[in-house]
């Protein structure tokens, strides 16, 4: 057995969070243009799109409709946890508590999923495993709360709303993963991906429709110059990501993946000082080499 064959569940972690750096990239780009609920939308249908063709070339099957029940009912559960309630509270306290605290509280998604997957599937995690994943999120954390700022004030004295917000994103994202994994089985990831996206596109319709903001996202996709970011979001993310971090989950404990899977907030480092100009300091090269230390465990 080789490496990839051993930690093959670890790997595809680790693809799933380059693939969703670039996609924080793209979105973070597109939001500015189209706004947060439009992006969060339309990168669910171009995300659907890329998974169809995909499916009907590696499948045959357009919709996944050899799925089961029970497929159906917990991957939508999870999808309507993750895409539309997970992300919904993460971007809300964005704007009470600002990205760099609701980051540094997301660095919970990993002991919260270890939780979850425990009450849920019965996982268990090793001490070796928990001391991977202490140095990962130390190290995570390390990193985003040393970034610059762009104007955000450093203070302990934080909205009580906004730290609940961030907690709710961050469970969103721990429940969601782990549900993904009881409703995955043995049934194929990308398929499964697509029964998440159709629950989140229902669930922000529904949101959109009783908000009255259809005419935004009418406007967002007349604008070409924010549906490229898009769309090039959509790929890595809705498609490409999502569809890895099951493949993800499915070799390898829920715990274990998402901590791997969180390591965006190292790996944009290099991009936002390569496109950006932004500087690097030495804490955030610290906490780089610390949470790229707690991975490596993983695959001893």
């Amino acid at each position: 057995m080789t490496l990839i064959e051993n930690h093959l569940g670890e790997f595809a972690a680790l693809l799933t969070a380059f693939f969703w750096t670039v996609t924080a990239l793209a979105f973070e780009s597109a939001s500015r243009r189209l706004g947060s609920l439009s992006v969060n939308l339309l990168r669910l249908v171009i995300g659907f799109i890329f998974l169809s063709i995909f499916t009907l070339i590696r499948r045959n099957v357009i919709l996944p409709f050899d799925a089961s029940i029970q497929n159906w009912f917990w991957l939508s559960l999870s999808g309507l946890i993750g895409f539309v309630f997970g992300d919904l509270f993460l971007f809300k306290s964005y704007t009470v508590i600002g990205s760099r605290f609701a980051m540094l509280i997301m660095t919970l998604v990993p002991p919260m999923t270890a939780l979850f997957g425990w009450i849920i599937i019965g996982e268990r995690l090793t001490l070796f495993h928990f001391l991977g994943m202490t140095l990962t999120f130390s190290g995570i954390a390390l990193a985003v709360f040393n970034r610059n700022g762009k104007g955000e004030k450093l203070s302990l004295k934080l909205a009580p709303s906004g730290i609940l917000y961030a907690l709710g994103g961050a469970a969103g994202q721990a429940l969601g993963l782990v549900l993904s994994k009881f409703g995955l089985s043995d049934y194929d990831p990308f398929s499964a991906t697509q029964i998440r996206v159709i629950a989140g596109i229902a669930g922000f319709s529904i949101m959109i429709t009783f908000m009255g903001r259809w005419n935004r996202i009418r406007s967002a996709i007349s604008d070409s110059k924010g549906m490229k970011p898009l769309t090039l979001g959509a790929f890595f993310g809705p498609f490409l990501g999502v569809s890895f971090s099951l493949i993800s989950v499915k070799y390898t404990e829920a715990g274990i993946a998402s901590t791997i899977m969180a390591l965006v907030p190292v790996l944009i480092i290099i991009p936002a000082v390569v496109l950006y100009r932004e500087r690097v300091t030495f804490a955030e090269i610290a906490g780089a080499l610390i949470s790229v230390g707690g991975v490596a465990l993983f695959f001893m």
